[in-house]
């Protein structure tokens, strides 16, 4: 792609693009214009899949626009199960290609609007696809960098007047995760078994999770390496990020409870993690960028950034239960609330010089906010189940139980349109006998 396209990215921005596919023009809509999302799909007519990008309720399959000679990038490298070839091509390339398309797709353009042969053959209904994972994911890392959340965490299990630990306001909390269980929008999860210790008892038992929950996150996804030993420093950090994801870190709190001590979660974590299939550029979020919270003390540094660092993101959870027709929403919180900026946190995995490779997964931690309708998990709205959620059928939840679906959803409120991201929904099975 040549330097120009990449050059005039922003130009993909301008809030007074409209497409010629008119379902991207509806303000509800969360793939306008102003979005582009990259993702894997199939369909009906072609079972393989490969790399398309979302617009209104329809995906353009970039493979045979690249065939037709309407992109500079050869077609090998969008007939692909996976998104990390083109996303290892480089910042200039992910720009150039958001900025062409975006021209192709613009209202006036009659390049593919009036080549009615090509346009069938490339732009794929929605509802014949099949959505798979984004990515090829060789690592996963969860922070937990909500302050709302920690504290209220901190206050349930430990003493309200120390809810954060020393260190929670030093640095960017995290573990490794299991990137071998993250699975895409729409994939059942199953209730784990494990080791839980029940309060009368003196020894544990075994067997399925009671306190299974949701945790209503944003991942990111690493778009440029760095090398083992290298550190990134926080300034430069987002550099390194291609996009967004919405993510659900599904948590089992009562093997949670009983296995955290003393090295921190395994088993209450490993089972799912489930994520959106349409990874939106941190281009397409920059118009939405806003003051991260003040954060005292001053960090140490090495994870010190100037300017503006937080996205504004409207964040829901939805929860159907079984035979139910419509999701309730069961809270509604924003991203802006958190206390460690992706920035931050990429500066910190990498410091000790541990290196991160194109399409490692990288989870914000629970996004909770300051009010009692904001909060990121079943585990705090419902205060470890003392205060069980009233939902409108007349049922009651303390926890998930089997048959559930949660809905999370996410987007950017601009000026007559939005940025979104979808949904990342997941219907909870129950558990298995072991084998």
């Amino acid at each position: 792609m040549n330097g120009s396209n990449a050059d005039n990215w922003q130009a993909a921005n301008d809030p007074n693009l409209k497409s010629w596919v008119e379902s991207a023009n509806v303000p509800e809509c969360d793939f306008p214009i102003q979005n582009l999302p990259f993702g894997i799909f199939s369909d009906r007519s072609n079972a393989a899949p490969r790399v398309g990008v979302a617009i209104g309720d329809s995906i353009l399959d970039l493979a045979v626009l690249a065939k037709e000679g309407l992109l500079a990038q050869n077609a090998a490298l969008f007939e692909s199960i996976s998104l990390n070839a083109f996303i290892a091509t480089g910042r200039a390339q992910w720009r150039g290609l958001r900025a062409r398309l975006s021209a192709l797709l613009e209202a006036n353009n009659a390049e593919l609007r009036d080549n009615a042969a090509i346009r069938k053959r490339a732009l794929i209904a929605k509802t014949d696809a099949r959505l798979h994972l984004p990515v090829e994911i060789p690592g996963y890392t969860d922070f937990y960098s909500s302050k709302e959340h920690a504290i209220n965490v901190g206050s349930m299990f430990r003493d309200p007047k120390n809810a954060l630990l020393p260190n929670w306001l030093e640095i960017p909390i995290g573990y490794n995760g299991r990137a071998s269980s993250i699975v895409v929008s729409g994939t059942p999860v199953t209730r784990p078994n494990g080791q839980i210790k029940l309060p009368d008892n003196e020894r544990p038992i075994f067997g399925a999770s009671r306190k299974l929950d949701i945790e209503l996150e944003m991942g990111f996804i690493i778009g440029a390496p760095s090398s083992l030993g290298d550190a990134l420093a926080c300034e430069r950090a987002e550099q390194h990020i291609f996009g967004m994801v919405l993510l659900n870190d599904w948590s089992a709190r009562d093997i949670q409870q009983w296995e955290y001590v003393p090295l921190g979660p395994f088993n209450s974590k490993g089972f799912a993690t489930t994520i959106s299939p349409w990874i939106v550029t941190l281009d397409a979020l920059e118009p939405f960028r806003c003051e991260q919270p003040e954060q005292n003390p001053q960090p140490l540094s090495y994870l010190r950034h100037a300017g503006r660092h937080a996205f504004d993101i409207h964040l829901e959870v939805g929860l159907r239960g079984d035979g139910e027709s419509e999701a309730q929403t069961i809270s509604r919180t924003n991203f802006r609330h958190m206390y460690w900026t992706m920035a931050q946190q990429l500066a910190h995995h990498t410091c000790g010089g541990c290196n991160v490779r194109v399409g490692d997964l990288m989870g914000s931690g629970t996004i909770s906010g300051p009010t009692p309708d904001s909060c990121g998990s079943l585990l705090e709205s419902t205060w470890n189940g003392q205060r069980p959620l009233q939902l409108q059928s007349g049922q009651t939840r303390s926890f998930i139980e089997d048959g559930d679906e949660l809905i999370l959803r996410g987007w950017c409120q601009g000026d007559g349109y939005r940025v979104g991201f979808g949904s990342c929904a997941g219907k909870v099975l129950p558990a298995r006998a072991t084998v």
